[in-house]
């Protein structure tokens, strides 16, 4: 049956109803799977009262022969009562049984037939992790071969002519998880033209191939050896149903016996069982699971035990049971990822696959067996005697003898014997056979907490029962999700970091979705550039080009279009040199004719050049009146012999950067050009001031809703004199978010995802309603939430592993205000950035009644009035620049502050954490570390590895060894920065005083050379940065 749609009631006329329940289902009645109304739960509301009726339209339909309904919860003055009512239809299917050494083989009916599209879709139910389902080629060696390997789907493609192309054409996709688990699975191949498309339960993974049109397609595995594509894989044992290949019904066909469908070994038309009888069973507590089976005393025969389990986690027992000396145990369990039984196997055995282990006790010899691996074996001094029962998965509570060694296993288990007898689950469910606690019988419950891959920016992705965990090394990227950018959003957040001119990584988008790329950061008195170079920075020389086979360059800059999109539009300005040089006649212009040309940064074609405007073709003399000959608009057009220049900047933004440059009228005789198309120059970054001024009148600025399902950072700064209001909100149906001053010294993030409001607050030593600017960062993911005020220590909560974890919002974004015009905020905000996005406030208020653009007062402007991390401090006649928490000092903290030390002296700086660290550099980019709510500020006194270090310093010496910085704490931890013997530069850290401590040497050469060298350290968790550069010294 196909199921649409559940109702449910209580007991007629008593006080017995479920308030809440899960729906399983299934089609052999053994294996079940949860049902859920949406990826993030899949707990039903039932009902209140007894009569009422509570109905749920199922999202998805089931097709299942059996349904299970599993009260959680109910009538607190009753007892459970419930009432069902199923909806739906008759569910169509042929189904086709596979046994491992089968196969369907379908051919058209002429020798080719090349397609455009091409669709095959199909349900499958497999009884291994690994098997052919479908395998196609066509004459030209091209091939298609859809197979599981390891419970998981692959895709694998032939590209074109195998004879004309090298084997490295080859590709491959992967897709589903825990495919194994004898439920059915929806699988679809699409195919148009290049594009392929790959969706397994409703995940799509796309590719390109150019893949031809195959003519033979084997189902179910392959049935003549050496077929290219199937790589020696196993046929597929299993059920396939409802098999379509581009609208054909191929077991349908099979079932008819058509010529076209040709059967190879044992396949049959209905979907049997597996003997014996696979009956899971899941252990859900990693303190409290056990499973306990009574045994016959073992006599001289000793002991055999064999099961298949499946886990994520790294540590749990899987069995126990005692030995005829004193209180000894014979433990087999999981040890980070491996399975120990008093000796170290190799394997690991956390994947979440399913594997075998055999154990067998005789004549003191224990020998283990790990699916198909050569065996273990170890002697022992104690005969078996495991008493009544033997125990599996943990142990009881109060049990003589059975202790957990480390935690009870999360995970499933099925197929257990012993002495070669199965063990019958289902009478241990009904209490007639042995004895459980925190089990689920008839159902794996494990889950793929990696599909969808949550991990951002190609973090790596790993799991346990409960959570998933991000690996971000090497991604640039930082946080529980990999969702914080490790690097600043420009030269200007470098710049107040005291960093000189250099190359630098910047990350314009934060956690947005482009990568950090390096650029030049020239940092001059009064402003600083960025400049980004391409792949032809020289002086070109261009002879014998037409207009109708013209000279084309084009340019490869060393960071993308798309990035350098984000640093055009995120600087106030940019501007790129061309210079023509042309002689004996060639003209840029004919007849109002271009003759040679070049394209902006979205490929439209530009007839205008260095110095002039968009929408003329001029040049910069014919604007500045100076052209040589003022009959024409560009030195290049002029009728002389003498070389001449057009050299000016293009400064448009919107056209920027040049892409390509097109010159077509050097073919003449004696005829040439010269031409130079210099770097991209940006400077100012117009979001780091970009602010609004809010007054009474309850007036807000309105945005399009915040896309932040799964994840969500906001940054800000905002200034005040009033005691409370809200900075941001978004509101969904449920869901919302809120960002809001509380008190005049506290901060409140709140949100809701659907399992009720969670709400963080930090509260400051300091005031914030002080009129100064203060620093706010909320962040919500996946794992936790954070929130940071100015460099007060940042508090973190975690996320519950179940539940609601989409944040679903749908109304407009209110900045300053809410949508009740309640507790409106009076005041300033500035660089506001939501996932990476800074919002135009300016401009947004230019349109809004109550909110005028920009902020009054001397420390409200773009120009950096305080450098080098110092803070603008407004007074009622000016400003003064506090430089406490600096490297410099003076009026503008430009000054720098250095020391000269002897032999033997050092200086010590004791630091009474926490403390307030405010000032006026863009954090937008900074990523947040994971810190304890009542932790220093500084990482290395925080116990956990997501803490983190920002360390720069310049230094000269001649002398070595020599210690540059030690940073340490009570508690034996420190961060040091050294040169070595040798002159070269090492960082010592050591995190955990129960540790050894980490040695990294970022520069082998010497050092001590009596030049000024410039050293950045960023620390993130166990990852660490380290920047090294030599400065000019006056």
């Amino acid at each position: 049956m196909e199921v649409t749609a559940i109702a449910t009631q209580g007991r007629s006329g008593s006080s017995d109803w479920v308030t809440s329940f899960m729906l399983l289902f299934s089609d052999s009645g053994l294996a079940w799977k949860q049902y859920g109304q949406s990826e993030d739960t899949g707990t039903y509301t039932g009902n209140t009262n007894s009569e009422g009726v509570v109905q749920h339209k199922l999202v998805h339909s089931i097709a299942a022969r059996f349904l299970r309904f599993v009260p959680l919860d109910w009538s607190t003055t009753g007892w459970i009562g419930l009432r069902v009512e199923v909806y739906g239809c008759v569910y169509k299917s042929d189904v086709a049984d596979f046994n491992g050494r089968s196969a369907l083989l379908y051919r058209f009916n002429q020798k080719s037939q090349r397609t455009v599209k091409d669709v095959i879709s199909l349900r499958f139910k497999s009884y291994g992790a690994d098997g052919v389902l479908v395998h196609g080629e066509g004459h030209r060696g091209d091939y298609l071969t859809l197979e599981l390997h390891h419970a998981t789907l692959a895709l694998h493609l032939n590209l074109d002519d195998a004879k004309l192309y090298p084997s490295s054409a080859n590709v491959s996709v992967f897709l589903g998880c825990l495919l194994d688990d004898q439920l059915w699975h929806y699988v679809l191949v699409k195919r148009s033209n290049k594009q392929v498309n790959l969706t397994v339960d409703g995940h799509t993974q796309p590719l390109q191939t150019m893949l031809h049109k195959s003519f033979i397609h084997p189902f179910g595995g392959i049935p003549i050896p050496g077929k290219p594509g199937s790589f020696l894989r196993k046929n597929f044992h299993g059920c396939i149903e409802n098999l379509y290949y581009n609208g054909v019904n191929i077991i349908n066909l099979a079932k008819r016996r058509k010529l076209q469908i040709h059967s190879v070994g044992n396949v049959t038309f209905s979907c049997s069982e597996p003997q014996p009888q696979m009956v899971s069973t899941t252990f859900l507590s990693s303190s409290s699971s056990y499973l306990s089976l009574p045994l016959e005393p073992l006599g001289v025969w000793g002991l055999d035990v064999h099961f298949h389990f499946r886990t994520w986690n790294q540590e749990g027992l899987l069995f126990s049971t005692g030995l005829a000396q004193g209180s000894q145990h014979l433990v087999l369990q999981i040890s980070r990822g491996q399975l120990h039984l008093m000796v170290h196997g190799a394997a690991d055995v956390t994947d979440g696959l399913w594997h075998s282990v055999s154990l067998s006790y005789r004549d003191l010899m224990v020998s283990l067996v790990l699916d198909n691996e050569p065996t273990s074996t170890m002697d022992v001094q104690s005969h078996a005697d495991s008493g009544n029962s033997v125990f599996f998965g943990g142990c009881p509570q109060y049990s003589d003898g059975c202790k957990n060694p480390t935690v009870a296993f999360q995970g499933c288990m099925r197929q257990i014997l012993l002495n070669n007898q199965l063990m019958d689950l289902p009478r241990v469910q009904q209490g007639l056979l042995g004895n459980y606690s925190k089990l689920q019988f008839d159902i794996c419950g494990i889950r793929n907490r990696c599909l969808p891959n949550f991990c951002e920016h190609d973090g790596r992705c790993t799991q346990s029962w409960d959570t998933f965990y991000c690996d971000c090394s090497g991604t640039g990227y930082t946080g529980e999700t990999c969702h914080n950018s490790i690097y600043e959003a420009s030269c200007e957040a470098h710049r107040q970091m005291g960093s000189t001119s250099g190359y630098f990584y910047i990350d314009p988008d934060g956690s947005g979705p482009l990568k950090a790329t390096l650029v030049y950061c020239n940092m001059t008195e009064d402003k600083v550039w960025t400049v980004v170079g391409h792949n032809n920075s020289g002086f070109v020389n261009v002879t014998g080009a037409t207009t109708k086979k013209p000279y084309v360059m084009r340019f490869n800059y060393t960071a993308s279009l798309e990035q350098l999109r984000t640093l055009i539009g995120r600087s106030e300005h940019c501007q790129q040199e061309v210079s023509l040089h042309d002689g004996n006649k060639c003209a840029l212009v004919v007849d109002g004719r271009p003759l040679s040309w070049w394209l902006d940064g979205s490929g439209e074609k530009q007839t205008y050049w260095g110095g002039s405007v968009p929408g003329v073709q001029q040049c910069s003399c014919s604007l500045e009146e100076n052209c040589i000959d003022m009959n024409y608009f560009c030195n290049c057009d002029a009728d002389t012999h003498l070389w001449v220049n057009d050299t000016g900047l293009l400064s448009y933004k919107d056209h920027l950067p040049l892409t390509e440059i097109v010159i077509g009228d050097t073919n003449r005789t004696g005829s040439a050009a010269v031409y130079r198309v210099g770097s991209l120059h940006c400077n100012g970054d117009r979001f780091l001031w970009n602010s609004a001024s809010f007054y009474p009148g309850s007036s807000s600025l309105h945005f399009p809703k915040f896309q932040a399902e799964l994840s969500a950072d906001i940054s800000l700064y905002f200034k005040t004199t009033a005691s409370s209001g809200v900075l941001l909100e978004n509101l969904g149906t449920a869901d919302f978010i809120t960002l809001k001053l509380t008190t005049p010294s506290a901060i409140t993030f709140i949100f809701d995802v659907g399992n009720g409001p969670v709400d963080l607050t930090v509260t400051s030593p300091v005031p914030l309603n002080d009129k100064q600017w203060h620093y706010v960062r909320a962040e919500r993911n996946l794992k936790e939430a954070s929130l940071q005020v100015d460099q007060l220590p940042l508090h973190t909560l975690e996320t519950p592993s179940e539940g609601h974890y989409r944040l679903q919002l749908k109304s407009l974004l209110f900045i300053g205000g809410s949508t009740f015009k309640e507790s409106s905020f009076l005041g300033c905000i500035r660089a506001l950035t939501l996932n990476g996005v800074t919002l135009d406030l300016e401009e947004q208020a230019k349109l809004t009644p109550g909110v005028t653009p920009g902020c009054p007062g001397h420390c409200s402007g773009s120009a950096s009035v305080c450098h080098n991390r110092g803070r603008c401090m407004e007074k009622n006649s000016g400003y003064v620049c506090d430089c406490t928490h600096s490297a410099y000092n003076g009026p503008h903290c430009k000054k720098e502050v250095s020391m000269s030390f002897e032999s033997g002296s050092s200086v010590t700086l004791t630091f009474q954490m926490p403390f307030p660290v405010m000032h006026n550099r863009d954090r937008g980019s900074q990523s947040s570390s994971r810190q304890p709510i009542h932790s220093q500020s500084s990482g290395i006194y925080a116990h956990d590895g997501e803490s983190r270090e920002n360390v720069a310093l310049s230094f000269l010496t001649t002398r070595t060894p020599a210690m540059l910085l030690c940073v340490s704490t009570y508690h034996q931890q420190y961060l040091a920065i050294i040169l070595a013997n040798n002159g070269s530069l090492q960082i010592w850290f050591r995190l955990n005083r129960e540790e050894r401590a980490e040695i990294f040497t970022p520069k082998a050469s010497s050092l001590a050379d009596g030049q000024l060298h410039r050293v950045q350290v960023h620390r993130e968790g166990k990852d660490i940065y380290v920047q090294v550069k030599i400065q000019p010294f006056f």
